[in-house]
């Protein structure tokens, strides 16, 4: 059994303790944080289970502990990653991987030499719908991509150290990146506002792929709260919902045909769209943020490379600082 030590218990650290103490071949060895409260609150929940520690290089020290979970702001990232790995220890970190592509590459590099795993948790590729989503594409079933649009949006959390962009929209960059197999877009153009925080609380992001376009909404100064994904195919069709309970996957058997030939008549259009069945596909209930963690364990066990890598991380925060760039303009 693995044993894993979390730094971080704020945010997004109690819902990585949960998978991992909920994992039966993973043992939550230790919950770090700087401040007495939080630990405080993690002691109510785990009491003995698990040890509770202010001061993060003791689990380094540990040769108890063979990996570390990060899940602090990201201005901490790359610190904590390298000692880690300097440490011996295998790193699962949230996203966005680091505050730069610079870091990424050293910390992916010094991972390599030392034969340790780094999972970033790019938490939607382990999304059963993405999964589906993935599956549909391979199978040929939406044919040739056309578009994919993503919003994700809702009121706060806004943070200080990132904008919206790199928080939210690197959800959906990892999406596209695992859809399409890495493909890199040749084309990026970005407008943001710095609302009520010294980053972009409001972002739009538009990238040009060989072959198909994608724009993304991100916000956190919405009324709604919206996780969608759309992807249009040449022969179907598919809108994921996020934040619908149930039937979170539509499949739609939509498009445009092409009018040709000589039964075309004169004041036809070009084209007609086409309207057939929707159709909602059956898709097993899986937390993601489980099967991301688990993926990082057979990852170790087995000694592989994560889904999502470091080199999966370096693609989107190129991404990410060339939007920024653009928006800086």
């Amino acid at each position: 059994m693995l044993n894993i030590a979390l730094i971080g218990f704020g945010y997004w650290g109690p819902n990585v303790a949960r998978n991992i103490h909920a994992n039966p071949n993973l043992n939550l060895h230790t919950i770090c944080d700087i401040k007495i409260d939080r630990l405080e609150k993690a002691k109510t929940i785990y009491i003995a289970q698990t040890n509770y520690e202010i001061d993060y290089k003791k689990l380094l020290d540990n040769s108890d502990i063979n990996a570390i979970a990060i899940a602090v702001e990201t201005s901490g990232h790359y610190n904590l990653v390298k000692e880690a790995l300097l440490a011996g220890k295998h790193v699962y970190v949230e996203k966005p991987f680091t505050s730069t592509v610079a870091e990424a590459k050293e910390l992916e590099e010094l991972a390599n030499k030392l034969g340790l795993t780094v999972h970033v948790d790019h938490i939607m590729i382990f999304h059963p719908v993405i999964k589906k989503i993935k599956s549909l594409i391979e199978a040929g079933e939406l044919g040739d991509i056309l578009f994919i649009d993503a919003m994700r949006m809702n009121l706060g959390q806004i943070k200080k150290d990132v904008s919206a962009m790199w928080d939210l929209a690197v959800h959906d960059l990892s999406i596209i990146d695992y859809l399409m197999d890495g493909k890199e877009p040749f084309y990026i153009s970005s407008v943001g506002e710095k609302y009520y925080n010294p980053k972009e609380s409001l972002c739009f992001l538009t990238l040009r792929y060989e072959g198909f376009i994608s724009h993304i909404q991100s916000s956190w100064i919405s009324p709604l709260k919206e996780r969608k994904l759309i992807v249009a195919g040449t022969k179907k069709m598919v809108v994921f919902d996020d934040m619908k309970v149930s039937e979170k996957l539509m499949i739609y058997d939509k498009g445009v045909n092409v009018i040709s030939g000589e039964n075309a008549e004169y004041n036809d259009y070009a084209v007609k769209t086409r309207d057939g069945d929707v159709w909602i596909p059956y898709i097993k209930q899986e937390d993601a943020l489980y099967n991301s963690i688990n993926h990082f364990r057979e990852c170790i066990e087995q000694n592989k490379q994560s889904i999502s890598n470091p080199n999966q991380a370096i693609r989107l925060l190129k991404i990410l600082e060339l939007a920024d760039e653009k928006m800086n303009k």
